[in-house]
């Protein structure tokens, strides 16, 4: 049973959230906050008191965009809390999905809200609450949020083949299909180096546990990965030539 606050500055919205939480047989108690200052002391006053007292906070739901601090100023400042609640961002924006992901959230809910939309949010939420003492944040940073017909959703990163740059965006290709995220392909391949991901050219970073065969046709290089041919420049030929042979110890 969850114990949730929600934020919001618009009291229509907040009310509807506050609604359709108190209606979810998972959820104990619902309470409101209609702004970051007013939130930042319950939920410092709730931290103080310990996960045992009545005032105690599981989970804030929590919008984005709010008259002076944001939802993500929250969330950055709940980050530096010895035992921060677990967060779900609310939000009628889309573009700050990545940003969320990195700070951690349980999910990401579009407005308006769905109910169906928010009960699995409070699934999520209440499966990481049943089992504090298992690390999140290793979950979290297996996964990246994609926006699906109006749906943010999650991608595990063990399913993405390779990433191709698209201006300040990229897309990740999978067996099933490509996902655009509004992330630049530098930030994705700083984040995923240590995953194996290297980059071969400047439009494409891979996986190199995907690559299914590697071709050198007069003097150029290029790697098979699935149905796709993707050309390695000259500048990074040399590295991935020797990351390949040291994965296949030769």
């Amino acid at each position: 049973m969850l114990r949730v606050l929600a934020v919001d500055d618009e009291e229509p919205a907040l009310e509807e959230l506050l609604y359709l939480l108190r209606a979810d047989p998972r959820i104990r108690s619902a309470e409101g906050a209609t702004g970051a200052t007013e939130a930042l002391r319950r939920i410092g006053g709730a931290v103080d008191a310990g996960p045992d007292d009545p005032a105690a906070i599981d989970v804030v739901f929590l919008d984005i965009h709010m008259a002076g601090l944001t939802g993500l100023d929250v969330a950055q400042l709940l980050a530096g809390f010895a035992a921060p609640p677990l967060i779900v961002f609310v939000t009628a924006h889309e573009g700050f999905a990545v940003h969320a992901f990195d700070l951690k959230a349980v999910d990401y809910v579009l407005k308006p809200v769905r109910r169906e939309r928010l009960a699995e949010a409070v699934r999520r939420a209440a499966e990481q609450v049943g089992d504090r003492s298992a690390p999140t944040a290793d979950t979290a940073h297996d996964q990246i949020p994609v926006e699906l017909g109006g749906v943010i959703r999650f991608i595990p990163i063990d399913d993405i083949a390779y990433a191709e740059a698209q201006g300040d965006y990229a897309r990740l290709h999978t067996a099933t299909g490509s996902h655009l995220v509004r992330v630049p392909l530098t930030t994705l391949e700083e984040r995923w180096r240590a995953r194996g991901f290297v980059r071969i050219h400047r439009r494409h970073l891979v996986a190199l546990g995907r690559i299914d065969e590697l071709r050198l046709d007069a003097g150029s290089m290029s790697v098979r990965i699935g149905t796709a041919s993707l050309a390695v420049s000259r500048r990074h030929t040399r590295a991935l030539r020797d990351l390949l042979m040291r994965q296949t110890g030769r």
